[in-house]
């Protein structure tokens, strides 16, 4: 009824697209954190995530994950839904400059120190 009203057709949605909607976005919050300087290192967010906020250890946080998928693929993401989910894909996928940055250079998150610490 919701989506009828805002003109929304209904489709199929993969898990795959699910769990890429939910954790691009937090990937790329982290990463804004780091450019910003608000944490010094990519496992600072990640042990913040996984001791605070419950993201499965075995997954070593959400920015080593990002790191071992390819961070190429997250702007990749990031891109695709920014331009296919209208006013809500320009809010939510909008992508940091510094993952454009590192992709660009072929850089981990594992590898970037942040040097303007807040």
């Amino acid at each position: 009824m919701l989506a009828l009203e805002h003109g929304i057709q209904r489709r199929e949605i993969s898990d795959d697209e699910i769990l890429q909607r939910c954790l691009y976005p937090l990937i790329n919050e982290a990463v804004e954190i780091l450019q910003e300087g608000i944490a010094y290192r990519s496992g600072d967010c990640d042990i913040v995530w996984v001791n605070g906020y419950g993201f499965p250890n075995w997954r070593g946080g959400p920015l080593h994950y990002a790191d071992e998928i390819g961070l190429d693929k997250v702007l990749a993401g990031m891109r695709h839904y920014q331009h296919s989910l209208g006013d809500y894909g320009a809010i939510w996928f909008h992508p940091a400059l510094l993952l454009e940055t590192l992709v660009s250079r072929g850089e981990k998150l594992a590898d970037y120190i942040s040097h303007t610490l807040k």
